[in-house]
């Protein structure tokens, strides 16, 4: 950022500056956590007046703020410094809104203070915010410099994931048999799934640890079958989705391998035709622009090329469920040029291809990738990468389960991602969530479920 500044000396009564800024929601939040103000009426989606509509105004002295922002880079610029102000508020602005903050120079003084005229208006509709005076101390020294930088803020957000579950609620309750929820945390995630309309639960599982489990929270009209065994309980979960009894499955307190077991049972399970059952974590991650999977992190441990084409085409078909118009899927690597000596990469290039033969369809195929410019625009032109997935893709499918779980795990612990786990190619959409999941993440594991139910049977969400 090029900073300079207007000396004392060469201040004129009349001169003027502006400074333009669209308020965002996460203008509020950050706002919020800087001053301490936890206001509900300055908080998006809050009523803190109790009228039932959402506030969401912005603070006075964020928009004052606007103020100091035009006197310390523009008017009279860097070495600016507040002697006092006088300020009136007359209207109320709120996230969404630009804003035009005009500073005029009004009258100088021997001490080598200055007196500036303050507007701050609405440009939209004309109206004004703010008027007042300011009162500073105007530099006596040049300052001009380029390096001036600060760091860059990224609020811990999961915009993606509330929009996700706003698109859920609409829709029939999925009829969802959750297997063994036999401690508190499984057996919560289901009901609070349950209490927001995404779900009608049957519990399938040890039932005096179901009712052990719910404490204080009420089983009444929840069906509950009694059933101790894990691995009879995941099977009986099958037999409800063929029955047509169940939507979808979830899996409560037991192994993975154990609710997974049955279903690929080629007799009673759910797989279709022999489509590989697979892992996607839709990950809902801070400052990004769009929810990101990563595929597979879960079951697939060394998959081959057949089972990587099951992997980027059930990934494919979940992302158009979530409203992917045209899915892009990056297949990571270690390098982003084919190396024979590198499996993954010759992997990547076969499975591109395919894509360019129909032999994937519904969303572009590019690989190999590397990390950096599958995600990241520059690293992708960098490298001199063209094509339209690089530096845009959201889709990632990793190598391996130990590369995809990495990641996965990296995006949740170091960059504060909220995670939905899902697996597929099965006849339902199974709700695969971790022992330590949050409760957001549980909800959006059901409304992912959800919406990509709704779409394979033909609802509308």
């Amino acid at each position: 950022m090029h900073l300079t500044n207007r000396i004392f000396d060469e201040l004129q009564p009349g001169e003027t500056a502006c400074l333009r800024r669209l308020i965002t929601a996460d203008d509020l939040y950050v706002f919020a956590a800087a001053s301490g103000n936890y206001n509900p009426m300055h908080l998006p989606g809050e009523d803190g007046d109790g009228d039932g509509v959402p506030d969401g105004l912005a603070p006075a002295m964020f928009v004052a703020s606007l103020v100091s922002a035009v006197l310390g880079t523009l008017l009279p610029g860097p070495g600016t410094l507040y002697r006092a102000q006088s300020l009136q508020f007359h209207d109320h602005a709120r996230a969404g809104d630009e804003l035009e903050s005009r500073l005029t120079v009004a009258e100088k003084h021997d001490d080598g203070s200055v007196t500036m005229a303050i507007r701050v208006t609405r440009p939209a509709d004309g109206a004004l915010i703010l008027s007042g005076e300011a009162l500073v101390s105007a530099p006596r020294r040049r300052f001009a410099r380029d390096d001036i930088e600060i760091p860059g803020l990224i609020v811990q957000r999961h915009h993606h994931f509330e929009a996700l579950l706003e698109r859920a609620r609409p829709l029939p309750p999925m009829r969802t048999a959750v297997v063994a929820p036999e401690d508190d945390r499984s057996l919560s995630g289901a009901l609070l799934a349950w209490r927001e309309g995404l779900i009608t639960p049957i519990l399938i599982g040890d039932k005096a640890l179901i009712a052990a489990a719910a404490g204080e929270d009420s089983l009444a009209g929840v069906e509950i079958i009694d059933e101790p065994d894990h691995l009879k309980a995941a099977a009986r979960a099958c037999a409800l989705v063929h029955e047509g009894r169940a939507d979808a499955v979830m899996k409560g307190h037991l192994h993975t391998d154990q609710l997974l077991r049955p279903m690929v049972d080629r007799q009673t399970g759910l797989r279709v035709g022999n489509r590989r059952l697979t892992h996607v974590f839709v990950m809902d991650v801070p400052g990004m622009a769009h929810p990101i999977m990563v595929t597979d992190a879960a079951i697939n441990i060394a998959p081959d090329l057949r089972t990587k084409v099951d992997i980027v085409q059930n990934a494919i078909d979940l992302a158009i469920s979530l409203g992917s118009q045209q899915p892009l899927v990056g297949v990571l690597s270690a390098v982003e040029t084919v190396n024979p000596d590198i499996q993954s990469s010759v992997d990547a290039a076969l499975l591109s291809k395919m894509a360019d033969r129909g032999q994937i369809t519904g969303g572009l195929v590019e690989g190999p990738l590397a990390m950096d410019n599958a995600v990241d625009l520059t690293a992708a032109r960098t490298k001199g990468l063209r094509c339209e997935v690089a530096g845009r893709a959201n889709i990632l499918v990793a190598p391996g389960i130990d590369a995809g779980n990495m990641l996965a795990k990296q995006l949740s612990y170091i960059s504060h991602a909220e995670s939905a786990g899902l697996v597929l190619g099965a006849r339902v959409p199974v709700i695969l969530n971790s022992r330590s999941d949050s409760a957001m993440s549980r909800l959006a594991s059901c409304a992912v479920a959800a919406l990509h139910h709704a779409r394979l049977s033909g609802a509308k969400p």
